[in-house]
């Protein structure tokens, strides 16, 4: 995680892929609602730490798991962040900017280059990459070339982020699945190989969560579920 990431969330992920994923993905969502208030979100953030840090000291060898990081690009990161966050054996998810060369993008400042994307740390042992890219798939419409539903623009456009050649090989299988599932569509998704993420700012971290109201409102009058009901039929929405 970079400089310009809050103090807060870089500890608690730190934490976070520390330990076993199951106990810190289920507490990270029992306190996410109450983050809301921000009155209370300075306290929220040390009862994580407090928490995690007594789990710590109590886990044995055994408790501990491997997890893994995965960068996905599918438009709004907040409506991305939303379908992934509370998905089994997803630790957390963080909105920020990546596949530019720019450093410290800023969604109010210059991040050319850049696609909107998230980073999904999760646990390999509960979730595969592949169940993971099998969630961006139906959840981006991978026949814009020009953006994503409403918005438009390089920054807007989808990706997949493998980290590795293992990684690589099954975004491109998948890709080429979505190729041969509608032979008639050209499928302007791209594979690149993962670089720098650059978290966004806190205010655009869990939108979803701090502003329901006008992210529901949002992601309706972008027509995103309409798209996506008409590309891919029945799916499991967020």
């Amino acid at each position: 995680m970079k400089n310009s990431e809050p103090r807060q969330r870089r500890l608690f992920i730190w934490l976070g892929r520390g330990y076993r994923s199951d106990y810190c993905w289920r507490l990270n969502a029992l306190l996410r609602p109450l983050s809301m208030t921000t009155r209370f979100t300075e306290e929220i953030y040390l009862m994580k730490h407090l928490v995690l840090s007594a789990l710590l000291m109590l886990g044995s060898y055994q408790a501990f798991a491997e997890t893994a990081t995965a960068h996905f690009a599918g438009g709004c990161f907040w409506c991305m962040e939303s379908d992934y966050q509370g998905r089994d054996g997803v630790i957390d998810v963080v909105s920020g900017f990546t596949g530019g060369t720019l450093k410290n993008p800023t969604y109010k400042g210059r991040h050319d280059g850049h696609f909107e994307a998230i980073e999904v740390t999760y646990d390999p042992a509960i979730v595969s990459y592949q169940e993971l890219l099998d969630r961006f798939w139906v959840n981006v419409d991978p026949f814009d070339n020009k953006g994503q539903f409403c918005d438009k623009g390089f920054s807007y456009r989808s990706a997949v982020f493998p980290a590795n050649t293992a990684e690589k090989k099954l975004a491109q299988e998948s890709l080429a699945a979505v190729a041969a599932r509608f032979p008639d569509q050209q499928v302007y998704t791209e594979i690149r190989d993962a670089n720098e993420f650059w978290p966004v700012e806190e205010y655009h971290q869990d939108y979803y969560l701090k502003n329901p109201v006008r992210y529901k409102y949002y992601r309706w009058n972008c027509g995103r579920d309409q798209r996506l009901e008409a590309i891919w039929g029945e799916r499991d929405a967020h």
